[in-house]
């Protein structure tokens, strides 16, 4: 069978008879039980896959499907489904069984798709490489010597591998859209409150958000228009109404672009990245595209006033995994106190106890003004001056990534190497804003290169929009 890189193409080859649902499952666990070195999935729901499947294709048969029959859809380790287990990749949450199913789950099965699996990801989606994972590290597809990229390290790198055709993932800190680059996939953080975050394991609330990594703009727009809008069981939702993404055609209309100076004479951008990006602007620019320089002096404040704030907010999180309701409790516990600190020292990952606390040190007394009230003014001038450039531009154009994939082992001694993995993409997340990275490029010893594209609020149409025309002029 081969490699559908739309929906559209899966629907099209289910209509002539020359594939169906069942086959398309199939086809997949085989893929999955080939490539099981990549350790992409965690769990497999083989058998619940097929059956849904006959039941998908018999709706087909009848003209009564979902808009997402056919499409065979991988969930990131932190979003429940009622039944099936969910872990966090974390020892603190062995054998949890989750009792409800997270919206955009159910929004997903409403519209018929068929739900394969649950992948890997970092414990509690905290890391940039997806090697924090109690199941161990995901490798990439491209190069499994090198990571996935995190958090959503095993649902970019289950697209990439072709073992679904779309994975969800969840974006803190640009955990979609940077193994969406590192894997050469596109990757779409919504706008904060655009998807409903309930059923979602949370790390940091005023940043999460849940978003599809795809083979096309087509599919990521489709399965964003599905997972959101407003919802009951999250009071953070927006009502802001949900356009149709999926009916977007490719922006024929001269665009006003900026991109940040700072970002681009970063010392820590990969010079064939730079050469790259630079090369896009100027085919912009002879396509009759406006694409202008600007400034954004907090840098070099971006990543540690979004550490400050994430790790506060995760601090708060995570104290209910205490071994004393659900999950992990550790057999050595003799008392309460004992439960709780020993359940938590074997449970969690050192990179999850780290981020715990120096959450708990920020808001601590003495400390929360220098720390955590200096993080959210800081926060706040961010999000000023980005809609300051959003005021005179429609889209802010920068690289999803540092540099391409590296290989597994080789930051783990230095967590803050790490963490300045994301130095292009919290910019989106401490804004709130939409953001989308594309796997425009390759370097020269064939890894993915991403470009990210970021727009105002609720602005998810035009980014896919303006994606389409930046992927066919690559093309």
């Amino acid at each position: 069978m081969k490699n559908f890189t739309s929906l559209s193409e899966i629907q099209e080859s289910i209509q002539s008879g020359s594939t169906s649902c069942v086959s398309l499952v199939e086809y997949y666990l085989e893929r999955i039980d080939k490539h099981k070195d990549l350790n992409i999935y965690v769990e497999v729901f083989a058998e619940e896959a097929k059956s849904r499947a006959q039941s998908v294709d018999e709706k087909l048969q009848k003209g009564s499907a979902g808009k997402l029959a056919g499409m065979v859809i991988a969930l990131k380790d932190n979003i429940c489904f009622e039944g099936h287990k969910v872990s966090a990749s974390s020892k603190i949450l062995d054998g949890f069984q989750s009792l409800y199913s997270a919206t955009v789950v159910e929004r997903l099965l409403k519209e018929d798709a068929i739900i394969i699996g649950r992948v890997n990801c970092d414990e509690f989606a905290m890391g940039s490489a997806n090697e924090t994972s109690t199941y161990g590290p995901v490798k990439n597809p491209c190069n499994p010597k090198t990571v996935a990229g995190g958090s959503s390290g095993g649902s970019a790198a289950a697209v990439a591998a072709d073992l679904c055709q779309v994975a969800l993932g969840s974006d803190t800190g640009g955990s979609i859209r940077q193994p969406a680059a590192f894997c050469g996939v596109v990757g779409m953080k919504p706008t904060y409150a655009r998807v409903s975050r309930y059923g979602l394991i949370a790390y940091a609330s005023s940043f999460d958000q849940i978003g599809p990594l795809a083979k096309s703009i087509d599919d990521a727009a489709l399965v964003t228009e599905i997972i959101a809008g407003e919802d009951p069981n999250d009071s953070t939702s927006s009502s802001e109404p949900v356009a149709t993404f999926s009916k977007t055609p490719a922006s024929t209309e001269k665009k006003k672009i900026a991109y940040l100076k700072e970002y681009i004479e970063s010392p820590g951008l990969d010079p064939e990245i730079k050469q790259n990006f630079l090369q896009l602007i100027d085919d912009l620019k002879a396509a009759g595209h406006t694409v202008e320089e600007q400034t954004f002096s907090y840098l070099d404040v971006i990543v540690p006033s979004y550490y400050v704030l994430t790790t506060a907010e995760a601090s708060s999180n995570l104290a209910r995994f205490d071994g004393a309701h659900y999950g992990y409790r550790s057999p050595n516990a003799q008392d309460i106190e004992s439960t709780y600190k020993l359940s938590r020292t074997e449970g969690f990952g050192d990179e999850v106890k780290r981020r715990i606390m120096l959450g708990t040190f920020v808001l601590s007394s003495g400390y929360y003004d220098a720390y955590y009230t200096k993080a959210q003014q800081v926060r706040r001038l961010i999000q000023d001056r980005t809609e300051e450039i959003f005021n005179d531009y429609d889209f802010i154009l920068m690289p999803t990534t540092p540099s391409t994939a590296f290989e597994l082992g080789v930051k783990n001694e230095d967590p803050t190497v790490v963490y300045l993995e994301d130095i292009y993409t919290v910019h989106a997340n401490l804004a709130g804003l939409p953001a989308i990275s594309l796997p425009l490029w390759s370097s020269s010893d064939d890894m993915p290169i991403g470009v990210q594209l970021m727009a105002s609020s609720f602005k998810e149409g035009d980014l896919f929009a303006f994606s389409k025309l930046l992927m066919n002029t690559s093309n």
